[in-house]
């Protein structure tokens, strides 16, 4: 397979860019003194067609390709050295050169020596590229079937493409789409490596993608080097590795691969292990990934303390009011859907009452009727608040100054002198978390407005009435169909403009003799006339009609008569009776079927073998074994006559 699509793509080069002759590549690999070498080829009549060298402003070694368009004919390709020594670097410590001709994928001139003296030429002669053989497949890109490479369209387009995303794990999954939306291009690299870690040493890659033509890639020195282009990804694009007489040894270190972000289109490691093959061509298609969107999940309800505007799938995460869950603590809401952090105090039961005989200084919650009467008091005769009706001791209160003002912020209940030290209440909103937090309050009055973020422009889809800080969410209204149902339901609209237009299903084939219209979806109902001379006593598709009227055309061009009747009630009940036609068929064999060529008939009959499009492909007289083998594989009609008796079958070529 790589070897027809090596030809198919020579051969679109030749006829795009060479129509008069084909197409040669000269590669010259000097040695370290490039500026000594020059090269030229000779038409058969002494004129030079094209020349080169000598080289310089080149990496020494750095392998030199031409290309050229060539008509058929003998030439010479002359090379020289202008010291003397040919290409033969390994004179003087370096390495020696060497020179190529390739044409259709063959090398038809080589360097058999590097120490040529002054210069050395050889003949040879261009012809045509064999053409490659025939490749059948489906040749229409709206067809899941297409085959890129194919030459010869098989009639086997069934399926038609669908694009979108196939991928049911993503956001934009299209349970209708048969074929991803592929990204056209992208940046692929190409690596190359050498397992020693001093380069390729002569070897080098020539890349070419359609009639593109990419250069040749080689690795100067050390362990790896890579290359960046841009690839389509509509088209193969082939590799090929090719090596030159000083890197006969050294060929086996070099590696190469070909990968983008998405997909390594090719690795080859090379190595002594599965060492790369000289001059072969590898093929591969670029992939640059598709149209699917990953699902995101997170909140997606914009009302939400938690909502996420990167998040495509709601994960049931939303919460809407935060605060303490657990009803064991003193700080539970039963409001509260999102747990905050704030369950600190643990409920603690007692007699709250301080004048009880058993208060619980530790209690928060009351618990009702614990409470026992008591009479507290400081019985300390020497103390300020000495009460001689206590029966309870209590603590008794030395002389305390401080702000004996119960309306003061800064009040002291244990005072009994003022101080006048009295701080007096500023209300408002202390929370600075809070929407209106008054940075001069001293005491909340409990009207901390929370933040509410949203959209509130109020020209905008998803306007938040509700909203004090905009947050910059504001999405605009998008008029469309919004019926899933409809023909041009538009998934990205969010306001229905009352455009929804809905599927009528029926023939909307002219030439049917049910066509409506009316219809805009099609459906397989369509009739048709059958084309008779006598009218339509039946319509197509009908199986059995289309048979008596293929077996016997007298029922078609002149009568639908008592025998035409017969034979259609035949197929109709099945194909059983006492008819001629019945002792033929019980008779007749054909076999195998399915067959790999040559078919086998039980009577010496008169056939005709008719393709799906109706096209007559065989046909013969007083056989009885039937060569298939140059057909194309699929589902063929085999039509029988003997003794003015027909019949026909269904074979299928393997």
């Amino acid at each position: 397979m790589k070897y027809l699509i090596t030809l198919l793509l020579c051969i679109n080069i030749a006829l795009a860019q060479c129509p008069n002759g084909t197409y040669v590549d000269i590669l010259i690999v000097p040695d370290q003194y490039p500026e000594e070498t020059s090269w030229a080829v000779l038409k058969d009549n002494g004129d030079t067609l094209i020349s080169g060298g000598p080289y310089t402003n080149i990496v020494d070694y750095s392998p030199q390709n031409t290309q050229l368009c060539i008509p058929n004919g003998d030439y010479t390709f002359v090379i020289s050295d202008s010291y003397g020594d040919g290409m033969a670097g390994s004179l003087w410590g370096g390495n020696d050169g060497a020179y190529y001709i390739f044409h259709c994928g063959d090398t038809i001139v080589a360097s058999d020596t590097a120490n040529f003296g002054f210069g050395t030429f050889e003949g040879f002669t261009i012809e045509d590229c064999a053409p490659p053989p025939p490749i059948y497949g489906c040749m229409d890109f709206n067809y899941v079937e297409f085959l890129p490479i194919a030459t010869v369209d098989t009639g086997m387009c069934l399926t038609p493409k669908v694009f979108g995303c196939t991928d049911s794990t993503a956001y934009n999954y299209d349970e209708l789409a048969n074929t991803d939306e592929i990204i056209d291009s992208c940046t692929f690299n190409l690596e190359l490596t050498d397992l020693a870690g001093n380069g390729w040493a002569g070897s080098y890659v020539l890349v070419f993608q359609g009639n593109n033509f990419l250069g040749n890639f080689t690795l100067l020195d050390g362990f790896d080097t890579t290359y960046t282009f841009e690839l389509s990804t509509s088209e193969p694009i082939g590799i090929k590795f090719e090596i030159t007489q000083q890197s006969d040894f050294t060929a086996v270190q070099c590696g190469y691969s070909l990968y983008s972000d998405e997909f390594i289109t090719m690795y080859e490691p090379g190595g002594f292990a599965n060492p790369l093959v000289p001059f072969q061509t590898n093929f591969g298609l670029p992939y640059c990934g598709n149209s699917c969107i990953d699902r995101v999940y997170g909140c997606t309800d914009v009302s939400a303390l938690n909502y996420d505007a990167l998040a495509n799938t709601d994960d049931s995460t939303c919460y809407y009011v935060t605060g303490c869950t657990n009803p064991i603590y003193l700080e539970y809401d039963a409001n509260a859907d999102y747990d905050d952090g704030s369950c600190n105090t643990l409920v603690v039961l007692g007699c709250m009452d301080s004048t009880a005989f058993n208060f619980d200084p530790a209690a928060n919650v009351e618990l009702v009727g614990s409470c026992i009467p008591a009479v507290l008091g400081c019985m300390n005769e020497f103390a300020f608040n000495y009460n001689p009706l206590a029966n309870t001791p209590d603590t008794c209160i030395a002389i305390v100054e401080g702000c004996i003002d119960p309306i003061a912020m800064n009040y002291d209940s244990l005072a009994n002198v003022s101080d006048n030290s009295c701080v007096y209440f500023a209300y408002g909103c202390t929370d600075p978390t809070a929407f209106n937090f008054d940075p001069l309050a001293n005491t909340d009055d409990g009207s901390c407005v929370e933040i509410i973020y949203g959209c509130m422009d109020p020209t905008m889809f998803n306007f938040n009435s509700d909203a004090n800080t905009d947050n910059g969410s504001c999405i605009p209204f998008y008029y469309g169909c919004m019926d899933s149902t409809a023909l041009n339901y538009d998934d990205d609209a969010n306001a229905d403009n009352g455009s929804c237009i809905y599927a009528i299903y029926g023939c909307n084939d002219p030439t049917a003799i049910n066509y409506d219209p009316l219809v805009n979806t099609p459906d397989s109902t369509c009739e048709y006339s059958a084309g008779c001379a006598i009218g339509d006593v039946y319509t197509l598709p009908n199986e059995c009609f289309a048979w008596v009227i293929e077996v016997d055309e007298y029922c078609c061009d002149q009568e639908w008569d008592q025998g035409c009747i017969s034979l259609y009630d035949y197929c109709v009940d099945g194909w059983s009776g006492p008819t001629d036609l019945i002792e033929f068929r019980s008779g007749l064999n054909t076999y195998p079927n399915p067959t790999n060529g040559v078919l086998y008939i039980t009577k010496k009959v008169d056939v005709r073998v008719i393709n799906m499009l109706g096209d007559i492909v065989i046909s013969e007289k007083d056989i009885n074994v039937l060569d298939m083998s140059r057909l194309t594989p699929g589902v063929y009609n085999l039509f029988i006559e003997y003794n003015n008796i027909k019949t026909s079958k269904k074979i299928i070529k393997q």
